[in-house]
């Protein structure tokens, strides 16, 4: 044992031995660095060897070395300060967060004493929740908002019913994506008197292939919201515009909640627009407007999710948790099976009163910028048109067959990944690559041009990631990824991607 305790204190005395090295070193460099009687030594030492000059030189060494002492205590100085207010900062975030939970229970608090208030009320009239007999006295109080039927999906089975005898209308439709665009633009202009580009027009119509999510983003009044109104007058089935609020929270602000005191679910527009486009085959629309007043992948997280899964039979919502026999027809065991007849557009501003937009909900959906505003022009005269929604898919179908993405452009692309991955640290990926081999066939089909397509679509979804980098980094790489970009695609043929890059130059 005594060995034992010989090595233990030998071996835990080589390393506090090391310790108190490092310390002794310390302490004895700053000794040396501020041993001023040493220092005088020295110039006194020489004091007689030096003539006048040498004397102004011997002033200016112990300026410099005044000056070096004082810059390393002002940069101690600063160090020490910016750590202590990080740990304000800290300290400050997590108070705020406090006390948004706090208002949070109190919110939830005022709910629960509210509802308790209705359910006094309602007590005092001799009734229960659901009963559809209302005594004469109830009469003189104003209960319009609580549904006396069973069901607690009252305006989905209104839906039901309106609906029980709807057959799915096949309007027929023969026209081409080309014809499509035209007639958009010529809609907009003549009966809204809303201009906008030709290659504006073909961009919202292949992002409409490119997925069911459209984020239109931009200067305010440019149109955005005006855009997505406009497509649901065209189709001839008005949009459903949900106002985002900044309290949005959660899935259940766009669905609704089920509330436990009425046994009802407070159904939202949307969810009744999502509800009613599981009956037609026509062109659904709801707008999200100013949607990142709000966290979007907060309140819109599990649809992106469900956006995403291959096969349309499982897109389903959890709405409740359990099953009532006279659920709509739609909503199987508390879920609610969603359909592709239906697009999302949503309106960014981005301002200080707005969130930034994450990049999984830009990589799902497909950004249209629109910050500038078309001229007036004369059109002629276009009715709105109705359309069904397996025929536009069709032909987003059949422009995919007809105008793949050429060998040499994604030969290039492919070669842009590894540039940008090496120079830039992002990278196109495989949702990516899958979105460009829609958007650009069905650009294409509308009019316009392949590279036309490309420069538009890699801006907009790729090297928008660079405004999340810091530029001054990245700054150096800009110039010879421009003179990349001009060998490999010509001078001139990707002008949105070099006014951007020009632009974060400025930056």
């Amino acid at each position: 044992m005594n060995s034992f305790m010989r090595f233990f204190y030998e071996f835990i005395s080589q390393f506090f031995d090391g310790v108190m090295r490092i310390g002794r070193g310390i302490g004895t460099g700053l000794a040396s660095m501020f041993n001023f009687r040493a220092y005088k030594a020295i110039i006194t030492s020489y004091m007689d060897n030096f003539n006048w000059f040498q004397w102004i030189l011997v002033g200016l060494a112990i300026l410099v070395l005044i000056f070096i002492v004082a810059a390393v205590i002002v940069l101690i100085f600063f160090f020490i300060r910016k750590y202590i207010r990080l740990g304000k900062s800290k300290i400050n975030q997590e108070d705020l967060l406090g006390e948004i939970s706090d208002l949070n229970d109190q919110v939830a608090k005022l709910m629960k004493e509210k509802d308790e208030l209705m359910a006094m009320k309602v007590s005092q009239l001799g009734l229960k929740p659901g009963d559809e007999d209302i005594p004469e006295e109830a009469e003189e109080v104003d209960f319009d908002d609580i549904d006396k039927s069973n069901t607690r999906f009252p305006k989905l089975t209104k839906i039901d019913k309106d609906f029980a005898t709807y057959k799915v209308q096949k309007y027929n439709n023969t026209f081409t994506l080309e014809e499509l665009a035209d007639n958009i633009r010529a809609f907009s202009a003549s009966r809204l008197k809303l201009y906008y580009d030709i290659s504006l027009i073909r961009t919202f119509v292949a992002a409409l292939a490119c997925g069911k999510l459209i984020i239109l983003q931009g200067i305010s009044g440019t149109g955005k919201t005006s855009l997505a109104y406009m497509w649901g007058k065209f189709v001839a089935r008005d949009a459903c515009v949900a106002s985002v609020q900044p309290s949005w929270r959660d899935k259940t602000e766009f669905f609704g909640y089920f509330n436990e005191f009425t046994k009802k679910f407070n159904e939202t527009d949307p969810l009744a627009e999502i509800y009613e486009a599981s009956y037609t085959d026509d062109v659904h629309t709801v707008i999200l407007d100013e949607m990142n007043i709000a966290r979007v992948e907060y309140y819109f997280a599990e649809l992106l999710s469900v956006l995403e899964i291959p096969r349309r039979e499982e897109w389903q919502i959890e709405l409740v948790p359990n099953y009532w026999p006279d659920d709509p027809k739609y909503i199987d065991h508390g879920k609610l099976q969603m359909t592709g007849n239906l697009w999302y557009i949503g309106t960014i501003n981005n301002d200080e009163s707005t969130y930034a937009v994450t990049d999984k909900v830009y990589d799902r959906g497909m950004p249209i910028d629109i910050n500038t505003k078309a001229d007036p022009f004369k059109s002629r005269d276009q009715d709105p048109m109705n359309i069904n929604a397996s025929y536009l898919e069709a032909l987003f179908d059949q422009a995919c067959e007809k105008y793949p993405v050429s060998q040499e452009t994604l030969d290039k692309l492919e070669d842009m990944d590894q540039y940008v991955m090496k120079h830039f640290r992002i990278a196109f990926g495989n949702r990516i690559v899958k979105q460009i081999n829609i958007f650009v066939p069905v650009f294409v089909a509308c009019g316009g041009g392949e590279i036309e397509a490309v420069d538009y679509f890699i801006t907009r979804k790729i090297f928008r990631k660079l405004e999340q980098l810091n530029i001054m980094f990245i700054r150096e790489e800009f110039d010879p990824f421009l003179s990349y970009i001009n060998k490999q695609f010509g001078k001139e043929n990707m002008p949105e991607l070099v006014e951007y890059i020009e632009r974060l130059k400025k930056l």
